[in-house]
């Protein structure tokens, strides 16, 4: 259930009567609801108190008043500065909009030594000239790369395995240091890899260029070796070793694992966070499958449901308090994302949560054959034969072409949750994002049916627990600002 009140009743009223600014409220539970305003601040009151709100009933002796009017639900004639400080926050959250795309995506290879069957890229390893991205491309890329207004770039390079194409890294990040000691953004570097194939070489290198390490790592030996085989079955060995061999030459902050979770990880989500904890990570991102690639083809991303994960990520969350409480610093990175929307005006700018959506706005991918697509899960979903989220090809479009395609404003347009139906009415808007590329993938269609949408589903639940737990345990939410970015 949704209230609206019209822009006009941002003036400040003078007959004494409180007036409401824009908000929707929806059920935490049977007596609750949530109730949020444009720019995400939350408040949690009872039914009859929203009943009241709605119906201008409240009283300024109530106790609600008071707290709601300091998160702009109302004004009333003390209310001076309100309105200003609300269209505030709203534009501070819209902020990263007017940068555009800092994360910049390319595949060097597809492939990839390791065979994981729930790979969502759909990995090969066989022609290298056919799979791997030349000089020429990636100096194309690099063109387009730097007419982004972003005053930061991120330059990630992914697979299969890129260090397959080592070569190819040194060739980019020589070309793009060049190009920056002009345009003078801030530039990093990323190699997303399995280790397996690292050297002292490439990690002297790294040290040299400042790039960061991110990889994988599952849980435990067994786990990890079971869901990420590979010959010699010592993929979990080869990525400890190269963690530790990467802390000893980079910097141990410049290192980050993330995991996946498989049918059976299900069980083991408490023992998966020891082995990050273990490996003295300073969290862990409890990630579900995603429904591309050889995740599809090999019936893993059905292998179990929402539901199932849903359990999965409450338990592991639990006992990351716990963790907490016993001395032992560790953040769920997910819940710290979601936490930021919440509880500070900050936008993360991480594009599954982001509306519009964050496709081709915070991330875009140049494919190894120089196809560009709207973000990593878009790239995916064509190597399963859905180009739809295709923007254009680095030999042929322009800048100007790629990013005005209608590949992309279609489905921003058609996706924005603001105006999305279920979404324009829900109170957790704010928290969410609309995510086409899921929902094509899914639904075949760019909004979906949200009561059949596991994204909705699966985000509902956690934004639900996330601010139970708060609103139970000051201590919690205490803990929960500190997860904040």
């Amino acid at each position: 259930m949704t209230k609206f009140s019209p822009l006009s009743e941002f003036q400040t009223p003078e007959d004494g009567r409180y007036q409401l600014a824009p908000f929707r409220f929806s059920p935490l539970d049977d007596e609750r609801y949530v109730i949020t305003n444009q720019a995400g601040e939350y408040s949690v009151q009872p039914r009859s108190v929203v009943a009241a709100l709605v119906r201008h009933e409240l009283k300024p002796s109530d106790s609600a008043y008071s707290r709601l009017r300091s998160k702009h639900f109302l004004f009333d004639s003390s209310s001076t500065i309100g309105p200003v400080m609300l269209a505030t926050k709203v534009r501070t959250k819209a902020m990263r909009l007017a940068n555009f795309t800092a994360l910049h995506i390319m595949v060097m290879s597809l492939r990839c030594e390791h065979s994981c069957p729930y790979c969502q890229v759909s990995r090969q390893s066989e022609d290298r000239s056919a799979f791997d991205m030349t000089e020429e491309t990636a100096g194309k890329a690099l063109g387009l790369i730097f007419q982004s207004p972003s005053p930061a770039i991120k330059i990630e390079f992914q697979g299969g395995e890129p260090l397959l194409n080592f070569d190819l890294i040194r060739f980019v990040v020589a070309k793009a240091e060049s190009i920056n000691e002009v345009e003078k953004r801030s530039l990093q570097f990323v190699i997303t890899t399995n280790l397996a194939v690292i050297t002292d070489e490439i990690l002297e290198y790294c040290k040299e260029h400042d790039i960061l390490i991110s990889t994988s790592l599952d849980g435990p030996a067994k786990l990890h070796n079971a869901n990420r085989p590979r010959p010699g079955k010592n993929s979990y060995e080869l990525a400890i070793e190269g963690i530790r061999r990467a802390r000893a030459a980079l910097g141990h902050e410049r290192v980050s694992a993330l995991m996946t979770t498989t049918k059976a990880s299900l069980g083991m989500g408490r023992e998966i966070i020891d082995e990050y904890v273990r490996m003295q990570f300073p969290g862990i991102f409890l990630r579900p499958l995603s429904p591309y690639g050889f995740a599809v083809k090999t019936k893993w991303y059905a292998s179990y449901d929402t539901e199932s994960w849903v359990d999965f990520y409450f338990d592991g969350l639990e006992y990351i308090i716990e963790l907490n409480r016993r001395g032992t610093p560790f953040i769920e990175f997910y819940a710290s994302t979601i936490l930021t929307k919440m509880l500070t005006p900050f936008e993360p700018g991480y594009v599954d949560l982001m509306s519009p959506a964050g496709i081709g706005i915070s991330a875009v991918v140049y494919n190894y054959d120089g196809d560009v697509y709207a973000s990593d899960e878009a790239r995916m979903l064509a190597e399963m034969g859905d180009k739809s989220f295709r923007l254009g090809n680095v030999h042929r479009n322009t800048y100007a072409e790629i990013f005005t395609s209608e590949a992309l404003l279609d489905p921003l347009e058609q996706s924005f949750a603001g105006s999305a139906p279920m979404c324009s009415e829900c109170a957790f808007e704010p928290f969410c994002g609309s995510e086409p590329v899921f929902h094509k993938a899914t639904q075949d269609d760019f909004v979906g049916l949200k009561t059949r949408s596991s994204f909705c589903y699966r985000n509902m639940a956690i934004f639900k627990r996330l601010i139970g737990l708060m609103e139970e345990d000051p201590s919690i939410r205490e803990l929960f600002m500190g997860w904040t970015r």
